[in-house]
């Protein structure tokens, strides 16, 4: 019973969101509502602090330890793959914010009270799992080019990808891959992170809803993936720092790209948790 509630939510006869055209306005007022989330909830001291330091570490230790230089580039991209799952937090600020609710960063911890957490950590699950095939994919072509032999050091790594001809394949058939499943992820989580955190759907109806929004705009998320591609390059330059800034701020526009993308639900489907604080407001 608790795998059918993982796929199919709480409802025994699950409706679909209804899902809105939408204009590069739309996209434009999503990134500065995203903005404006940032700046009253400097969460990017979390992602400074706490997130980037480990993952680098984790990179480091994973090259250094185990001869794994090949991966180098395809961890560092691949992790744009879970960010959608590491927003669910940021989406939590900016849904409470939107509610005129009180708001702290604590409150990102509060959608693991949610009773959509089981299909959230579902939709994550199946991000790792991508991301995972994503770096056997990475590791095969590689050695399809290279062989089995690792590079010993950074110079020669660096030398093997840009002064030979298999280092030119490597640097195209590599990126066009990466291409692929980039499309795959923005089509299955774009929407579906945020819809999980604002009501209980499941696993089955959130994809389908994110899958239906790229189908029905798809020149518009095309130019949204354009925009997250852009923006974490920029970012990742100097040394990943840029990323404490540009993470958080494409969280919150993400949540605000959902409101603008999905019809809101009959007032009966409010989130739980919001009826019961907008009571207490009311004095109800």
């Amino acid at each position: 019973m608790a795998q059918f509630h993982i796929v199919a939510g709480a409802s025994e006869t699950p409706a679909h969101p209804v899902i809105r055209k939408i204009t590069p306005a739309d996209l434009k007022e999503a990134l500065s509502r995203g903005f404006d989330d940032f700046l009253a909830m400097p969460s990017h001291l979390v992602f400074l602090g706490l997130i980037y330091p480990i993952f680098g570490a984790c990179l480091a230790a994973l090259t250094f330890t185990s001869n794994a230089l090949p991966l180098l580039y395809p961890l560092a991209t691949g992790f744009a793959l879970v960010g959608p799952f590491a927003g669910i937090g940021l989406y939590e600020i900016s849904r409470r914010r939107e509610l005129g609710l009180p708001t702290s960063w604590r409150d990102a911890f509060a959608v693991l009270n949610s009773p959509a957490i089981p299909s959230i950590i579902g939709m994550g699950v199946i991000l790792l799992v991508i991301f995972l095939v994503w770096l056997t994919s990475a590791r095969m072509l590689y050695q399809s080019l290279f062989g089995y032999a690792a590079p010993t050091s950074y110079p020669e790594f660096i030398h093997q990808v840009l002064t030979t001809p298999e280092g030119m394949r490597l640097i195209v058939w590599g990126n066009l891959l990466g291409f692929v499943f980039a499309i795959v992820v923005l089509s299955i989580s774009v929407i579906s992170f945020p819809l999980l955190v604002d009501r209980d759907v499941g696993v089955a109806v959130a994809i389908y809803t994110s899958v239906k929004a790229v189908v029905e705009n798809p020149l518009m998320m095309a130019l949204w993936g354009l925009i997250i591609a852009a923006a974490l390059l920029v970012g990742s330059i100097p040394l990943f720092v840029g990323l404490a800034i540009v993470m958080p701020v494409l969280g919150h526009a993400t949540w605000h790209l959902y409101r603008r993308v999905v019809e809101p639900p009959p007032a009966e489907e409010t989130h739980p948790a919001d009826r019961a604080v907008l009571r207490s407001f009311d004095g109800t």
